[in-house]
């Protein structure tokens, strides 16, 4: 490696920056995260319908701004999950049951 990539932060773009200095370059957008967004939007959107299209749970979603993304650049945790699945890598949360057995035992990593 020449040098260490580090993009400067833009606006709100958090998990764009977060995402791009992890990887070491320019690989994700707003417009590459915001498809991820709405494609969970649409996952959950899915999801909430097999409850009954008719039920008020699912009338009071659908009028809810999306929870995977805003105007400001906000992007959420599971975006940020997603775009790592696409090079292989998986986000574990600090305080899941995964993270901390292997705390206990960091050699079973593999």
């Amino acid at each position: 490696m020449d040098s260490i990539f580090h993009e400067k932060q833009e606006g709100s773009l958090c998990a764009q920056h977060c995402l791009n200095n992890l990887l070491q370059g320019e690989y994700f957008t707003p417009v590459d995260l915001s498809s991820i967004a709405h494609q969970l939007d649409e996952e959950e959107r899915m999801r909430m319908a097999e409850g009954g299209m008719a039920s008020e749970e699912y009338r009071t979603f659908l009028q809810q701004p999306s929870g995977n993304m805003d105007d400001s650049g906000f992007f959420s945790i599971q975006v940020i999950s997603n775009a790592l699945r696409v090079w292989g890598l998986e986000l574990l949360l600090f305080n899941s049951r995964e993270y901390q057995s292997l705390m206990i035992n960091p050699v079973g990593l593999t």
